[in-house]
């Protein structure tokens, strides 16, 4: 049989959920001998240009340009798409900055903090541009599944991957649901 193939990505997010999945420990192994992963910051892909797969996991908000890009490219890639973590859920923390203008968000975070001096806004071509709100990814596609926390266990994870190897989509349990 063959496997099925997941790609993972990360946009605005502190990386946790990655790191709650590499927690997995030995159960990653076992994970990972049923799966073909075919793209994911674990194994530094900077082409996000997405071959097409099973399943594909979003953690982080979509508050950026890119992220929108590659969530949109891995979405028209993808049977299903689950959203990873509070961050993709709902927006996470990223979403403080949504009662700034992006003026006000570059400039509070580059300029007018305390430690800096001359500070200077980043302006390059390769630097995305912010989009006005941090969104949560179902707010640009269609999310099949949703796992929350911050970041989810590894055991919730690890359900979830199950399920999904499975063929089921992941409905977690209700002691597994945390949201913190």
């Amino acid at each position: 049989m063959k496997k099925p193939k997941l790609a993972t990505v990360w946009c605005e997010a502190c990386a946790g959920c990655h790191m709650s999945f590499l927690d997995l420990d030995e159960g990653l192994v076992d994970i990972l001998s049923q799966v073909e992963l075919t793209v994911s910051p674990l194994t530094d892909v900077k082409d996000f240009a997405f071959p097409p797969v099973d399943v594909g996991i979003v953690e982080g908000g979509v508050g950026n340009q890119e992220n929108r890009e590659v969530i949109e490219r891995l979405r028209r890639q993808c049977r299903l798409l689950i959203a990873w973590g509070d961050c993709a859920v709902f927006g996470g923390i990223h979403t403080l900055r949504n009662g700034l203008s992006t003026d006000e968000v570059l400039r509070c975070s580059y300029v007018e903090t305390a430690g800096t001096v001359n500070g200077v806004i980043p302006c390059h071509e390769d630097i995305p541009p912010l989009l006005d709100k941090v969104l949560p990814v179902n707010a640009v596609v269609a999310v099949d599944g949703y796992v929350p926390g911050c970041p989810p266990a590894p055991e919730v994870l690890a359900y979830c991957l199950k399920e999904l190897l499975a063929g089921r989509l992941p409905v977690l349990p209700e002691e597994m649901i945390h949201f913190d």
